[in-house]
């Protein structure tokens, strides 16, 4: 398995990161530790979660049951120090969780507590802030995001309120490392140059969508990771199963996809999506790459990439990801993948 140090810091995580949000709902308990199990057993230490997880769907009964998983695996504490483990404090919004209250310095303080307890733990490696409160362009909000509406001086004002207790959770050990997630180029500078300026936590990484089919993180936020030493935890690498090939061009719904449940796959489906995912299926085809494990190691191999989170909700699907892992792209490969995304760019 490719590791690498995280950031800025000194923390060595796995390229490949186990997403835990079916666990609880389509992943039983149980799985779930099996996959906590095989995962490190190939050398994959990162564990990203949420303390609104599981997902798909997601219902106030269920809330909070994804990060009880990881507390009841029953290797928790013999075995605590061989993960890094990243959870998300949920924000505005999301009636399941305190009554879609926005983050705040009051509701991070209650999550943290909430999370620490839940996963059976006595500190989080690296806890995120799940979106702005300000909004994001995130999930297909990019193509009418107006910030217009926004405003900075209350951002400012939260930002300060929020540092403020990340560093006394720092200090107090509770939390080793703060980052950010479904944010912009803009907000990421403002709480980098607010920790600055106060010497509070900096922010150490961003969690943001990315795929070979939503490439929003390759300009600005790509420039602002280079020269600040913060790295990407990209999430949906596989486009919610599309780069897989396994939708057949939408005339195959696999019993217990997430096309199934969410037929729209979060706003994905159109019809220039078909065209660039069977370009890329074609390009491993030519090189005898599975359309899995090209689209997972051309991730990893991006300059600003801390961790690429993967999510299994079988073990066969997780075995299947793991036996990928230490796949390296030639450059005839990748020339072929950047003549693609050129032909078909941001087709969603």
């Amino acid at each position: 398995m490719q590791t690498k140090k995280l950031g800025w810091s000194s923390l060595e995580v796995s390229k490949l990161c186990l997403g835990s949000m079916t666990w609880g709902e389509q992943t039983s308990p149980k799985d779930g530790w099996r996959q906590i199990d095989t995962a490190l057993a190939h050398g994959v230490n990162l564990i990203d979660t949420a303390e609104m997880y599981p997902t798909n769907p997601m219902r106030a009964e269920t809330s909070g049951d994804t990060e009880r998983v990881i507390g009841n695996w029953p290797k928790i504490k013999k075995r605590r120090d061989e993960l890094v483990i990243a959870t998300k404090v949920t924000g505005e919004g999301h009636k399941f969780v305190r009554e879609g209250a926005p983050i705040s310095a009051s509701t991070i303080q209650s999550a943290v507590e909430n999370s620490l307890r839940a996963m059976n733990t006595d500190y989080i490696d690296i806890y995120q802030l799940h979106w702005p409160n300000r909004g994001s362009y995130m999930f297909r909000k990019n193509w009418n995001y107006d910030p217009t509406s926004q405003d900075s001086a209350a951002f400012y004002e939260h930002v300060d309120d929020v540092l403020s207790q990340m560093d006394e959770l720092v200090k107090a050990g509770k939390i080793r490392y703060f980052g950010l997630s479904n944010e912009s180029a803009w907000g990421t500078s403002v709480w980098l140059q607010a920790a600055k300026a106060e010497k509070k936590p900096r922010v150490l990484s961003i969690q943001n969508e990315y795929s070979l089919l939503c490439r929003l993180f390759d300009l600005d936020m790509a420039e602002l990771c280079h020269h600040e030493k913060v790295d990407l935890l990209a999430f949906s690498p596989l486009a919610a199963g599309l780069l897989s090939g396994k939708y057949q061009g939408g005339t195959f719904l696999p019993d217990g996809s997430r096309m199934m449940a969410m037929p729209e796959l979060g706003g994905r489906i159109n019809t220039k999506v078909w065209l660039a995912i069977d370009a890329y299926l074609k390009i491993a085809q030519r090189y005898g790459l599975d359309p899995v494990h090209m689209a997972l190691a051309w991730a990893m191999s991006r300059p600003f990439m801390g961790s690429v989170i993967f999510g299994a909700t079988t073990q066969t699907q997780l075995e299947h990801i793991l036996a990928g892992s230490d796949i390296v792209l030639g450059d005839e490969v990748l020339a072929e993948i950047n003549n693609a995304h050129q032909a078909h760019p941001m087709p969603y």
